[in-house]
């Protein structure tokens, strides 16, 4: 599946001239205004801060700027980082509900915020690894960037007195994370998530190296993608230079991390910042 597919009226291209030139999409066209009050704040990370708001249903996501990493011991401040991660989770949402995959996601409020479905989130976090890095790399002793023949998975029970452990199967069942028939909708989820994807990041010039995402059911029962896709959680190597374009810039000091995420936001919204 690609962007053409997906969006048959909208060509876009990276470094070469679109066949067909249309204005470039503007913020306040995306945008929804909403008269949704935010109220008590129920999740104050790091990264983003979750809202209640009036309708007991919905709750307002707020990107922030702060960036962290080693368990908080790094700390940091990216200028605009909110801005492009909600972007990114907005249009990564829109990408997969075209696609078939249920989420969270309801429509982007504002350039940091996003309105949500509110969900009970399932503690067990699903990884796709598409290209050999970070933890599996270190963890097997493998170079990074080695192409396994088939995406692995993997599973990390959400705990942070255990520092949030791998993992499988049988553990998650054991655990009464989920039901087998659930693991089983899980699995076939994130899978369906990572054939989307994978080809949208390729045509605007970016390899989806890993991504992690979780999972919940909504008031209804019905189960949901609850979590958000970008440079925070994910791996993003651009194709022609092998750049990071992720937060392993601020793990690894590489600098630049704002530049990093400027790029995937520009490349896959088609808006300038």
């Amino acid at each position: 599946m690609t962007l053409a597919t997906l969006y048959p009226d909208r060509a876009r291209s990276v470094g070469r001239q679109s066949h067909i030139q249309r204005p470039r999409p503007q913020l306040k066209d995306i945008v929804k205004n909403t008269t949704m009050e935010k109220r008590n704040i129920i999740h104050d990370g790091v990264s983003i801060k979750i809202f209640e708001t009036d309708d007991p249903e919905k709750v307002i996501i707020h990107f922030t700027d702060d960036i962290t990493a080693f368990n908080k011991i790094k700390k940091a401040v990216i200028k605009d980082k909110g801005l492009y991660c909600n972007g990114i989770s907005c249009e990564i949402s829109r990408l997969l509900q075209k696609g078939g995959v249920p989420t969270h996601f309801i429509e982007q409020i504002s350039d940091t915020e996003q309105l949500c479905w509110k969900s009970k989130v399932i503690p067990m976090e699903v990884i796709v690894r598409n290209v050999i890095a970070g933890s599996m790399a270190q963890r097997l002793g493998l170079e990074e960037g080695i192409v396994p023949k088939e995406p692995v998975y993997d599973l990390c029970y959400k705990s942070d007195i255990l520092c949030d452990p791998i993992i499988n199967d049988y553990h998650a069942v054991a655990l009464g994370l989920v039901s087998k028939e659930e693991l089983e909708r899980i699995y076939s989820l994130t899978k369906q998530v990572n054939r989307i994807l994978t080809p949208v990041f390729k045509e605007i010039g970016i390899t989806l190296v890993d991504f992690k995402i979780e999972f919940g059911h909504l008031s209804d029962g019905r189960l949901v993608m609850s979590d958000d896709i970008t440079p925070d959680s994910a791996r993003f190597w651009d194709i022609a230079t092998g750049d990071r374009l992720d937060k392993d810039r601020f793990r690894k000091d590489y600098g630049h991390v704002g530049d990093a995420y400027k790029t995937v936001f520009e490349r896959l919204t088609g808006m300038k910042s």
